[in-house]
């Protein structure tokens, strides 16, 4: 039994970080090495918003003024399934996947929702 737990906790772990990524016909996720050239990037997307991904694991998350302004901040790391996952300041986190689709790059959030970076 004293095996078993471990083994069973990693397993759970996992679980929860995997997603059922709603992908579409063409989307390619990033590569381990777009992945590895996230920290200092931003993305800028059509809404007004825009996501930091800093050289230390920082990130933050700028909204429009339109939507209210105002800054989200947190820290981010590379899941195994090769989402990005952030973990806010204010105790909410959820994990994204960033695609290729054409030329277009976009932003799947775990609820299927697509955000297409300008």
């Amino acid at each position: 039994m004293k095996r078993i737990m471990p083994l069973f906790l990693c397993l759970m772990a996992g679980a929860a970080q995997a997603a059922d990524w709603q992908l579409r016909p063409g989307d390619a996720p990033f590569v381990r090495t777009e992945l590895e050239a996230l920290p200092g990037r931003s993305f800028r997307f059509f809404d007004g918003g825009e996501s930091l991904y800093g050289r230390d694991g920082a990130y933050s998350y700028t909204y429009s003024q339109e939507n209210g302004g105002g800054t989200a901040w947190g820290t981010y790391r590379i899941a195994g399934d090769g989402s990005i996952c952030v973990d806010f300041t204010n105790g909410f986190g959820r994990c994204d996947l960033f695609v290729r689709n054409g030329s277009r790059v976009i932003l799947i959030t775990e609820k299927g929702e697509r955000f297409p970076v300008r």
